[in-house]
């Protein structure tokens, strides 16, 4: 047996230990690697068993069920109607969604201004579109020909420079879209001075420090950085518009999805296929958007984070072999 050994300091003997493996393995040789066994998990797949036990009989029930009227569903599908129905709504959203953004970072540098009178107007434009509903707010807007019959631009008691017969226009569609963007104007608001006041503060000193304007502070070092907080909440906004398309009914207008297999359901009393039909739609252009809306991400993510893409690191590890080869 060997002797105990002494500590340096006290004197203690030290009681002996265990040989370490990778101290007694043959020198220049790795140890032996380490047998990991992951951690198991059975409630997780109990929970996913049973969430795909309950989704085969939701389907199984659906496929089976007459009242989904199946036939129906596929007959219209691609019916002439519901596709330019389809077309009106793309329509409603492209325009509301250019009107809400336009207005929506004015009232956005408004808030943002020194001045108290437009801040404060800026701030009453919020709290009454943001504090209404839109439903109502289309209601009205379908009202406006009963609340103002015709426009008159011009100088009291002076000459009339033009006229507009309200109740003679046939302006739903104008409408529709004005009342869209004048809501969404209210949320691209705040999402705009959330991503400009995202930008620290030393990034505007050292762009006057450069010697840029403010528009090419704006456009060269603000907005670049504040779109990555930007584009995600306007891409859920964009998303959102699209269905809330379904909403113009109460101008009353009813090209768009929602209110064409309204009409059409009327006339073949049978409702739940066409709502699968007009659901069917939605989803169909809202995945388009959301992959549009993954790559804008993607695109104004880029230098937010320390990791390297795959792509990056190619280029790297490319820089690096030609740099060795030198």
């Amino acid at each position: 047996m060997s002797e105990p050994t002494t500590t340096e300091t006290g004197g203690t003997p030290e009681p002996d230990r265990a040989p370490d493996p990778a101290e007694t393995s043959v020198a220049g040789q790795a140890p032996d690697p380490i047998k990991a066994v992951p951690l198991r998990h059975p409630g997780q797949w109990v929970a996913a068993a049973a969430i795909l036990i309950l989704a085969g009989l939701f389907g199984y029930g659906a496929a089976t069920n007459e009242a989904y009227r199946w036939s129906t569903y596929f007959d219209y599908l691609f019916d002439t109607r519901i596709v330019a129905a389809a077309g009106w709504t793309l329509a409603l959203t492209v325009c509301a969604m250019l009107l809400g953004v336009v207005l929506g970072v004015v009232m956005a540098v408004m808030r943002l201004s020194p001045n108290p009178v437009l801040r404060s107007v800026a701030w009453v434009y919020l709290w009454i579109f943001r504090g209404t509903p839109v439903y109502v707010q289309l209601v009205l807007w379908g009202l406006f020909g009963s609340i103002y019959k015709q426009i008159d631009l011009g100088i009291p008691f002076g000459p009339q420079f033009f006229h507009i017969d309200v109740q003679a226009m046939n302006a739903a569609f104008l409408f529709a879209v004005i009342g869209l963007g004048l809501n969404e104007a209210a949320y691209m608001a705040e999402i705009v001075r959330a991503g400009i006041t995202s930008v620290p503060e030393g990034q505007l000193e050292a762009s006057v420090a450069l010697g840029m304007t403010w528009s090419q502070t704006m456009r060269r070092v603000v907005l670049p950085q504040a779109m990555r907080v930007i584009i995600p909440p306007t891409g859920n906004e964009l998303i959102s518009m699209l269905k809330t398309t379904s909403l113009v009914t109460a101008i009353p207008f009813s090209l768009e999805l929602y209110g064409q297999q309204r009409d059409i359901s009327s006339l073949n009393f049978q409702p739940i296929p066409m709502l699968l039909v007009a659901s069917t739609w939605y989803l169909a252009i809202t995945s388009i958007l959301m992959v549009g809306q993954h790559y804008l991400e993607k695109h104004y993510a880029k230098g937010a984070s320390r990791m390297l893409s795959d792509r990056q690191l190619e280029d790297l590890a490319q820089a690096e072999t030609l740099e060795g080869g030198r």
